[in-house]
């Protein structure tokens, strides 16, 4: 099977993590999403980020209500020793399913610092990322620059609809007294 891993924080699951799961499963051609729920991301702050425990306990919920989505929630990082970096998550994963083909899911914010991840060579010439559009990057000049490192690596730029809701409008909504329920998955 083919199985696109999508990782975050997750803080909270909304329609546009929702619409995302979609397009990977009806439109880019994979067989099922692994949803990782991440302890912590190194390049965020921590300050407000609930326990990973609870974040993949409301990722289990939000999955339960949308029975049609092809996905299954990973608890997998949660588990691991820290540092938890995406290339021990893609080997376990391998290790654990050989059968299986893995592609990492990022977002073009992602793309544009990929070269600052640990291993980040590995992760692109062993299992790949398909990068799905944000506002204010552009992926192209991402992946050319990462290219011109290596041609080999696998990058495939998602003809996604763009997601136009964060999680952060969400939490500050959610701060301010408003009701952000119709945008939570």
């Amino acid at each position: 099977m083919k199985i696109a891993v999508y990782s975050g924080s997750f803080n909270p699951l909304h329609k546009g993590h929702e619409a995302i799961i979609r397009f990977l499963t009806q439109e880019a051609g994979f067989d099922l999403v692994y949803l990782v729920v991440t302890p912590q991301n190194p390049f965020k702050q921590t300050h407000s980020l609930p326990a990973g425990q609870d974040r993949y306990d409301a990722a289990l919920e939000a999955i339960a209500r949308h029975p049609e989505l092809k996905v299954v929630a990973q608890d997998i990082e949660l588990k691991m020793t820290p540092p938890q970096y995406t290339i021990r998550t893609l080997d376990t994963l391998r290790e654990r399913e050989p059968q299986n083909e893995f592609t990492l899911i990022i977002g073009a914010d992602n793309l544009a610092n990929f070269s600052g991840w640990c291993f980040h060579e590995r992760i692109l010439l062993e299992y790949g990322v398909a990068v799905f559009p944000r506002k204010g990057y552009h992926r192209g000049h991402a992946k050319a620059r990462l290219l011109r490192e290596n041609p080999n690596y696998k990058i495939c730029l998602l003809k996604a609809p763009l997601v136009t809701i964060s999680s952060t409008e969400i939490r500050e909504g959610m701060a301010a007294g408003r009701d952000m329920s119709r945008w939570l998955m």
